[in-house]
């Protein structure tokens, strides 16, 4: 346990990773499911054989194989530096240095539990991972910024770590003297491989295959639908968050170990181009660019396209709707890729929020 939050000034050369997360899903955005038979409960738990430390590859081997409509138990890892988590005055997780140890780093600072291949998954197919359950095993979290990164690089030219302790009775995480944030655990990072000709794709900026989405949304009882580039889908889930605000401006959330319990579906016959989400009150579509005003043409673009092919509307009737009832957030402005979301409430629809 953590007393209080602390600040920790940490140099550069023990900079941390930022964290592994870990996810549990549900779906519906979308029509026809495949396999949904007898499902068998799988647990894939972090280690040096199961661990892809900052990448999206097709190439990377598969560490479980499962069917359409099975559950997987997974967990993910807080990726910080074992040496700067004990400075701090917390316990590290052993398997965290095992993998700094023993597992090669790519582009990017995620550790990713996976990949989970699903059988009847193929190119042109949706992977729906409905997020059943969501779970802190961890009593702290950490938030960072550096020089260099986050939205106001020029403000704050200097690291600062906080571990900030969670209080997982009540809900809510100690943030700062008298200042408490309700816990929403969510995986920032779910993703499936990219297309074998892409090659390996860096785990910071999110893209067509999802990954580093960090959409506060896709807590408990949320659906994710990604599009399948290869055989077997094979997906990923990590950088575990607490608590995130939209926008994560200074490039980190409340980042933490998780472990979730989600049900993978394959949907044939629809495809996508982007990834899609869904609450119990609301369906989500995503954008992703370089630039904000191009990620939100293209969320926008997203859910009119949604609205006309699942839910009939015409274009024109489409864009309206967007403009009276669709809501856009900033998903997030620091991991290169802007994010942009639009949520638009199933209780505008006939039945209401009636699945």
């Amino acid at each position: 346990m953590v007393p209080a939050a602390t600040d920790v000034v940490v140099s550069d050369s023990l900079a941390a990773r930022p964290s592994a997360r870990l996810l549990v899903c549900c779906g519906a955005l979308l029509a026809t499911t495949a396999g949904h038979g007898a499902q068998q409960v799988h647990r894939l738990e972090p280690s040096p054989a199961t661990v892809t430390w900052g990448y999206y590859e097709a190439s990377v081997r598969p560490v479980l194989t499962v069917r359409s409509g099975d559950t997987v138990v997974v967990r993910s890892l807080l990726g910080l530096d074992p040496r700067i988590v004990e400075a701090a005055g917390a316990v590290a997780d052993p398997m965290v240095a095992e993998i700094y140890r023993r597992v090669s780093k790519g582009p990017g600072s995620h550790m990713l539990t996976g990949p989970i291949f699903i059988e009847e998954a193929q190119p042109g197919d949706v992977l729906e991972i409905e997020i059943q359950r969501v779970e802190l095993p961890l009593s702290y979290a950490y938030n960072r910024f550096r020089p260099g990164t986050g939205l106001l690089p020029a403000d704050y030219p200097y690291t600062v770590l906080r571990i900030v302790p969670l209080d997982r009775e009540r809900g809510v995480a100690r943030v700062a003297p008298g200042v408490e944030v309700p816990l929403r655990p969510f995986f920032g990072s779910i993703g499936v491989a990219p297309p074998p000709e892409v090659g390996r794709l860096n785990s910071g900026p999110p893209s067509f295959h999802g990954g580093n989405l960090d959409n506060k949304e896709l807590t408990a009882g949320s659906r994710l639908f990604l599009p399948v580039h290869v055989p077997g889908a094979l997906v990923w889930f990590g950088d575990g968050h607490a608590a995130q605000g939209n926008g994560e401006v200074n490039l980190t959330a409340l980042e933490t170990a998780l472990e979730g319990t989600v049900r993978l579906f394959v949907r044939k016959g629809p495809r996508l181009r982007w990834p899609r989400a869904e609450t119990a009150s609301t369906y989500i579509t995503m954008g992703l660019d370089e630039d904000l005003e191009r990620a939100t043409e293209v969320a926008v673009r997203e859910m009119i396209d949604f609205l006309v092919t699942e839910k009939g509307l015409s274009r024109d009737d489409a864009y309206i709707l967007c403009s009276v009832a669709g809501d856009l957030a900033i998903t997030q402005v620091v991991d290169g890729t802007k994010g942009v979301h639009m949520s638009m409430p199933k209780a505008v629809f006939a039945g209401g929020t009636k699945r």
